[in-house]
């Protein structure tokens, strides 16, 4: 498998959950499986299956955070000279032409990626119309409406 691009936040965020559901969700699961077990027949009894399902769920989270951890390329933007470039990494402001409407969004991997805080996933459409793109181009992004035109009015490296 190729390596996936994250930021350093993104790679905290992700071993945050990863540690929070290693050292205190899976031992609370398993004291509910234990605590079920106690009120005998299993077949029955509905609190040991939720908690099954639940070790199911966050086993599988596990596996998937660590998976995801092992392929990760995390890229600290702050570590680039600042160039005036979209990079990825870089939050950047941009002003759609027909509107003159001004957007800020930093460029992030797909696990990072929530558009309602201005993270933007590195494969969306508008990230790469943008990348590669320096301070003052016009990028044309493909929309379902037709190419909306946008100016790159400021890259930052925050």
């Amino acid at each position: 498998m190729s390596r996936v691009p994250m930021t350093a936040a993104g790679e905290q965020a992700l071993r945050a959950e990863l540690d929070r559901l290693k050292s205190t969700d899976r031992p609370r699961v398993i004291q509910a499986i234990a605590e079920a077990r106690e009120h005998g027949d299993l077949k029955e009894n509905a609190e040991y299956h939720a908690a099954r399902e639940e070790q199911g769920f966050i086993e599988g989270r596990i596996q998937e955070l660590e998976g995801k951890l092992s392929h990760a390329q995390v890229i600290d933007v702050k570590s680039i000279p600042h160039s005036g470039k979209v990079i990825f990494g870089t939050t950047v402001v941009i002003i759609n032409c027909e509107t003159d409407e001004s957007v800020r969004y930093q460029i992030v991997g797909d696990d990072e990626a929530d558009i309602k805080s201005g993270k933007l996933s590195v494969n969306s459409p508008i990230a790469r119309g943008l990348i590669g793109k320096s301070e003052g181009d016009v990028a044309g992004i493909q929309t379902p409406k037709g190419i909306v035109e946008y100016e790159i009015e400021e890259v930052l490296h925050l």
